[in-house]
């Protein structure tokens, strides 16, 4: 497993990402709709390119829920701890041991087989996890593939909001690893990532960049 040990969310850590494709975005990736591929993964194809062709990030928006999660995360974090009696081991960021230009950055790595996968979301999202609503499909995409990056065989999902009473502030639900979708997608992330590549060598070309 190769890691890359920076803080994340800092100046290094967003360098050390540029151009290259995150867990959390592989569902983007992937997307499909009843007539062919989703808007997104033509967006995401497109920050990318300019990522790759700038060398600067483009995913550096946050609003005031983006903030609250990244506030609330470390509570979250020592909560799951408490709960589970364990260790939590923060890492920046782990690249796919096969497919270059992707990676994913777990919240922290549990043992030598697990994973974590933290979200502060609003209250209603929370609500709907405590009642059963299910796990998003692009979070359960985002674990499998930091599975597959990490080759760890679960991933706890650990939602968390201090705003309710305290035997309601922590969810928890483990997803064990897939086989079956993750080789699915590590035959359609390097798809995405040669086109992708081909688009930059098609713009280098017409407009005449060194590559």
């Amino acid at each position: 497993m190769e890691t890359i040990d920076l803080i994340q969310g800092s100046p290094e850590w967003l360098a050390a990402r540029v151009g290259s494709l995150g867990a959390s975005r592989v569902a983007d990736a992937l997307a499909r709709t009843k007539t062919g591929w989703g808007a997104s993964r033509a967006n995401l194809m497109a920050a990318l390119i300019c990522e790759r062709l700038t060398g600067q990030p483009q995913d550096t928006f946050t609003n005031a829920a983006m903030e609250w999660g990244t506030a609330t995360e470390p509570q979250a974090r020592l909560a799951y701890e408490f709960e589970k009696n364990l260790t939590v081991i923060q890492v920046g960021m782990v690249k796919h041991p096969q497919i270059i230009g992707t990676h994913c950055s777990p919240d922290g790595l549990i043992g030598d087989l697990g994973l974590v996968e933290i979200k502060c979301p609003n209250s209603a999202t929370h609500i709907e996890s405590l009642l059963g609503e299910g796990i998003a499909g692009k979070y359960i995409t985002q674990m499998q593939w930091q599975m597959a990056c990490t080759s760890r065989k679960w991933c706890d999902f650990v939602s968390f909001d201090p705003r309710l009473p305290v035997d309601m502030q922590l969810f928890i639900q483990r997803i064990n690893r897939d086989d079956a979708a993750i080789a699915e997608m590590e035959t359609e992330v390097p798809k995405f990532l040669a086109e992708l590549a081909a688009k930059i060598e098609a713009l280098n070309a017409k407009y005449k960049v060194a590559a």
